[in-house]
């Protein structure tokens, strides 16, 4: 098991003061002794004269960028180009919302990122490193000035636990450049005028062009944004239309009309599309209140009434993927709660004091539609089994710590104490049902698979070849790392690309697949 090591660098005078990024680094010649081992982010230190970094082939890609401000909340849309797929290069579309210094700056943007190959990562990349090497001082200042992160980046190996520390960015356009013989990746989009900032945002999986937008308004929208993705698919190069601002490129974005719109009475984060049941959609808001929107002639949708049970604000809503009419939430009453949109008056189920903190976010296993994955503002992952919840037949008080250990009601099946700070996503991979992904405000993002034990006799026996010693409170079933990002916000797994993970925060976008899935 290899993991990123501790390099020790000093810094040229000339280094810039306001970008880390745009420092040089001049790496000791003479080589380390000491034993490989685990750097914790929070709790093991780093030296004035010590910089983290990081094996490129830990990652079989990994690309930045961003929009003008930061986004909260995006979503990535299905395609046409088939799926599963994993030959390089890629293309991947995205819808995303701002939150813009004022609100009539914030818009929505639909993005294609076309290109996508893999730099200077992966093993085939890693072969490409040692031609290099030889001019690589030659090209450092050349490489600070485009605009890519990548050549800072040196150290690390790769295994079955691995971590990456992905700064720098790039803006309007894919940060990656090119490995050999490899086209440089484009940045394509178009923009919808929002009155307000976004603060979640979700595509029908139905219709990937229609969005969901939850507004910091405390309204809801329904944007279509078809032609957009039509002409996004259809471009090859940003256009002349696009540069003029039309079709809401470059200058003034696109004013839209939505197609739905409905005005909760406080603002919310909670925002779902049901995979079951086309056009159903679910949306709750910090004064407990959840709404259900159903399809209606004419293109139209009708806005229920609101379903009550919880007893503060709505943090996160998922729809069961095989049932239609089941859905869950979780809130700031430390609850998760199973509903029926047939029936308003109550939850079907309850577990009450899931967390010992506010829930802030849930996942539907789509693979193994008897799982939930719940984070917690304590940092705890918790994995629950449904099929506990419908034996429980009374829940305890509201705030009772009882669910969560099992004592008069269901308990989790399994819990990660790894982030040290709020979760702020959590989500199970599409393709293995053993996956999930989690990230916090610890500005970590961890890959988990519940399939994973430890063994110590593997782990000694892969010592010789580099791979670092895992310290005993590290999780066996923290399969891969990723840091470099700050404020991480929302992460999702590639529908139709295994293995491929896009996160937002507030620096922008990550797009990465790690080596070992």
């Amino acid at each position: 098991m290899r993991n990123p090591k501790k390099v020790k660098a000093k810094l040229k005078s000339k280094a810039k003061p306001k970008a880390k990024k745009d420092e040089e680094m001049e790496l000791d010649d003479e080589p380390s002794t000491s034993t490989a081992k685990v750097w914790r982010p929070g709790i093991d230190p780093v030296d004035e004269d010590e910089e983290l970094a990081y094996d490129p082939t830990a990652y079989d890609c990994l690309h930045r960028f961003e929009v003008d401000w930061p986004c909260l909340s995006f979503d990535i849309l299905k395609d046409d180009l088939g799926g599963p797929r994993s030959s390089f290069p890629h293309t991947v579309y995205l819808v995303c919302g701002t939150q813009a210094a004022s609100a009539r700056q914030n818009y929505v943007a639909f993005l294609k990122l076309a290109q996508l190959g893999q730099g200077r990562h992966g093993k085939k990349a890693a072969a490409d490193e040692d031609d290099d090497d030889s001019d690589a001082s030659d090209d450092d200042d050349d490489d600070d000035s485009d605009g890519s992160g990548d050549d800072e980046e040196e150290g690390g190996a790769e295994g079955d636990r691995e971590m990456g520390d992905a700064e720098g960015k790039a803006k309007g356009k894919a940060s990656m450049r090119g490995a050999k013989g490899e086209p440089p990746a484009t940045f394509h989009y178009r923009r919808v005028a929002m009155p307000c900032g976004v603060n979640r945002i979700r595509a029908m999986p139905q219709q990937p062009a229609l969005v969901a937008v939850w507004g910091d308004n405390a309204q809801v929208r329904l944007i279509d944004g078809s032609k957009l993705v039509s002409e996004l698919a259809a471009e090859t190069e940003p256009t002349a239309a696009t540069a003029k601002g039309k079709g809401g490129g470059v200058g003034k974005p696109l004013e839209l009309r939505p197609l739905a719109s409905h005005s909760h009475s406080a603002e919310g984060y909670a925002l779902d599309w049901s995979p079951a049941k086309p056009g159903r959609l679910a949306s709750g808001d910090n004064r407990h209140r959840i709404h259900v929107w159903e399809p209606a002639e004419g293109g139209k949708w009708a806005v229920g009434g609101a379903h009550t049970g919880h007893e503060g604000a709505v943090e996160d809503l998922q729809w069961s993927p095989s049932e239609e009419t089941v859905f869950a939430s979780c809130g700031t009453d430390r609850s998760i709660r199973i509903w029926d949109c047939r029936e308003r008056g109550r939850p079907m189920l309850t577990a009450a004091g899931a967390h010992s903190a506010d829930v802030n976010v849930m996942s539907w296993n789509r693979g193994v539609s008897y799982m939930l994955a719940s984070g917690a503002d304590d940092g705890v992952v918790r994995i629950w089994d449904l099929r506990t919840f419908a034996s429980s037949s009374a829940p305890p008080a509201a705030g009772a710590e009882g669910a969560a250990s099992g004592a008069g009601g269901p308990a989790h099946v399994a819990q990660f104490t790894y982030h040290r700070s709020h979760v702020t996503s959590v989500e199970w991979c599409p393709y293995e049902g053993s996956m999930l992904a989690s990230c916090s405000a610890d500005n970590q993002l961890a890959v988990w698979d519940l399939a994973l034990e430890r063994d110590p006799e593997e782990e000694a026996a892969l010592a010789p070849e580099g791979n670092a010693a895992a310290p005993e409170d590290l999780p066996a079933q923290l399969l891969f790392l990723h840091a470099g990002q700050s404020d991480l916000k929302e992460l999702h797994w590639h529908p139709q690309i295994p293995g491929v993970i896009v996160s937002t925060a507030g620096d922008g976008f990550n797009l990465f697949k790690a080596s070992n899935m």
